[in-house]
């Protein structure tokens, strides 16, 4: 059985359903990167974890220069132990310039290049956040998952990837697509309809 075809290109937010009940994915947004047939990826956007950078830093010998309280974000399921750093600022002044980024929208960057890492530390941009993991899925999973209703595309919206209240960022991208959070059913495993017990 072939995957079905979803008129989908990266960058877009994908928006999870109620119905995702796995707690690494419940209400969250993710910026998808990469679509291609052979799989996808993407970054969460909207959950900050309990380490902040500056103690992630510490254990790599980097200096952290920003704010103290700068929290690390959980960037998805996939090899936590990666870090990704999601930023706003040109290239001029990181070690591998545009070669070990990747623009992902209009002036937005992600890097895993550890000199690259340093350069911003030094100095962080307004816009920064450093994501641990990612969200994977293999060929044709994503567009089964979205054939199935699990997630609403969503234009991306490059203010909403650094904003100081993550968790916001659910009810607004919802918001944006003139859709009340509120109005959709809750979802528990118990009342799953496709359920079999």
């Amino acid at each position: 059985m072939s995957a079905p075809s979803t008129d989908l290109h990266a960058p877009v937010f994908l928006v999870a359903m109620p119905q995702i009940q796995d707690p690494f994915f419940s209400q969250s947004v993710v910026l998808l990167i990469d679509h291609q047939p052979e799989g996808s990826f993407g970054l969460i956007i909207n959950r900050a974890t309990e380490l902040t950078v500056k103690e992630v830093l510490d254990g790599l010998e980097i200096e952290w220069h920003g704010a103290s309280g700068a929290m690390t974000h959980f960037g998805g399921p996939v090899q936590p132990q990666m870090g990704t750093v999601l930023f706003d600022e040109g290239t001029e002044r990181l070690a591998g310039g545009e070669e070990t980024t990747l623009e992902i929208s209009d002036g937005i960057r992600i890097t895993q290049h550890i000199g690259d890492l340093s350069a911003i530390a030094a100095s962080p941009p307004e816009g920064f956040r450093l994501l641990l993991g990612y969200a994977g899925w293999g060929q044709g999973q994503l567009e089964l998952e979205i054939e199935r209703n699990d997630w609403l595309i969503a234009p991306l919206e490059t203010e909403l990837l650094f904003q100081p209240d993550p968790e916001s960022v659910w009810g607004r991208v919802l918001g944006s697509l003139g859709i009340d959070p509120a109005s959709l059913p809750s979802w528990t495993e118990g009342n799953d309809p496709e359920r079999v017990n």
